[in-house]
């Protein structure tokens, strides 16, 4: 599969999951969760479904609606409770060997599991199992948990589940199926969403609120980090089998990941961004005549900025929604074209202006650097970029498609030489302590952060044992696709 060459600057969220139990219309349901979540993966899509004492399953490359969209396919997934899965790979192809749920026969029955977030710990664990004689069957973290779950000694699945997730690190929301039950798990920090919701009478679970509103499922409440959540014909039940830890959801959720209609965490991720853009116009203003967001990640932020500025919002530049992560296999000329076949300038809003330009973040500054040109192309007098949220200077391990550190502009450039590396007039980062504003939190405490923020300070709550351990792995040893999808 070939990616598009001109969306090589965003952070990439890995997958969505969602699971539903008791109702007949599980899997048509279930596509219905995917699309809503389709921002969380566009690479991949599948969803397993039980019904009497079958598992059923159907997974393919691409978008949700190309590939499940047909009458046949949901005839073929009948059941009363299914889960679904949509995947971004981070690296390597994308094969269906790779695309979840994966569905393993164990000692005690079939079992089902969808996952998103990363394992920190998986090559480590993958390489003893492999040693004791272990097969796997893809090169994705998530199965090392369907091994774990296999090897356990213990007298039941549920608790099986419980002892293999002891037994990894990382972040991670977790669905698993199995012929009488569905389960739900957050890690103790909680870094990776995942919400309870009721859709007449049938349990949902989902990485995000949009999935429940889609349907006209009803928000019950949002998973606790560290919570086990397993629904069966008697009800919903919750354990919290692992020691608690200070909680610390992933910020980048309410920049960036979550669809801004979401609620996460108790707060509207659509506030949320307005908020972060007026923290940003405090902090940062600059005179200007006209707020441009570059669409469609920016645009509550410019919304917020303009308001808190009192300079006009305009739609100056245009997203064609209709060029996906996968294009035509590039040619010079068609490299050339660059950003433009994604975006285009609104001219008559550019021309003879002053243009301050909105975005969420800069990762290696190419299309940051192709957006101000665009825009300078249009006739702007001057391009000032105005980004909201702090400078990304460390890779995330914990799910989320950043490169090495070495190829993030921040933590190789400084603000002056990052502003004439995209050639803007200025830019300016909105700082940490002006983040934890828009999210409510006095400021940020060293020594107990709200959130996780490891990509802008560097402070990892969660072990990094696979990257510690880097280098000094032989060369039997495969890489592992580092997205738990």
């Amino acid at each position: 599969m070939q990616t598009n060459p001109f969306d090589d600057d965003k952070l990439h969220e890995e997958c969505g999951i969602f699971g539903i139990f008791g109702t007949s219309d599980a899997a048509a349901n279930t596509v219905l969760g995917l699309h809503a979540l389709q921002h969380r993966g566009q690479e991949a899509a599948g969803i397993v479904a039980y019904n009497e004492g079958r598992f059923n399953s159907h997974r393919a490359l691409g978008h949700v609606a190309p590939n499940f969209s047909s009458e046949k396919v949901i005839r073929e997934l009948p059941g009363d409770s299914a889960i679904g899965h949509v995947r971004y790979s981070t690296s390597g192809g994308t094969l269906l060997r790779n695309v979840q749920p994966i569905y393993a026969d164990l000692e005690l029955g079939g079992i089902a599991l969808a996952h998103n977030g990363n394992l920190t710990n998986a090559r480590h664990i993958r390489d003893e199992l492999v040693a004791k004689g272990s097969i796997f069957q893809s090169t994705m973290d998530t199965e090392v948990i369907t091994h774990l779950v296999a090897l356990s000694r213990k007298t039941t699945v549920v608790d099986r589940v419980v002892d293999a997730l002891k037994q990894v690190e990382g972040a991670y929301a977790l669905v698993a199926l199995t012929p009488k039950k569905l389960i739900g798990v957050r890690d103790p920090w909680g870094v990776r969403p995942l919400v309870l919701g009721n859709l007449k009478g049938a349990p949902i679970l989902a990485s995000e609120t949009c999935a429940l509103d889609i349907m006209g499922a009803d928000f019950v409440r949002d998973v606790e980090p560290g919570e086990l959540i397993v629904i069966d014909a008697e009800g919903i039940h919750s354990h919290h089998p692992f020691p608690p830890v200070q909680r610390r959801f992933c910020i980048f959720e309410y920049i960036y990941f979550a669809r801004p209609d979401s609620q996460v965490e108790g707060l509207s991720v659509y506030e949320s961004r307005k908020r972060i853009g007026a923290e940003l116009a405090r902090l940062n203003p600059v005179d200007a005549d006209v707020v441009i967001p570059v669409p469609d990640s920016g645009v509550p932020a410019a919304i917020g900025y303009a308001a808190e500025s009192k300079i006009p919002f305009e739609l100056g530049i245009i997203r064609n929604h209709y060029v996906g992560r996968t294009f035509i296999e590039p040619t010079d000329q068609i490299r050339h074209l660059g950003v433009k076949l994604k975006h285009n300038a609104n001219r008559a809003y550019i021309e003879g202006k002053r243009v301050i330009l909105v975005d969420d973040s800069i990762v290696r500054g190419t299309t940051s650097t192709k957006i101000v040109e665009m825009v300078r192309d249009a006739g702007a007098k001057e391009v000032h970029m105005r980004i909201a949220s702090p400078p990304t200077t460390h890779s995330c391990f914990y799910g989320v498609d950043t490169p090495e550190r070495g190829k993030l502009l921040a933590a190789t450039h400084t603000i002056e030489e990052m502003t004439k590396f995209i050639k803007a007039d200025s830019l300016a980062f909105l700082d940490m302590a002006g983040l934890y504003r828009a999210m409510g939190k006095p400021a940020r405490d060293p020594l107990k952060p709200a959130f996780c923020d490891a990509c802008f300070s560097g402070d990892y709550p969660i072990g990094l044992t696979d990257e510690v351990n880097r280098g000094t792995r032989g060369p039997r040893q495969l890489t592992l696709l580092a997205e738990t999808a």
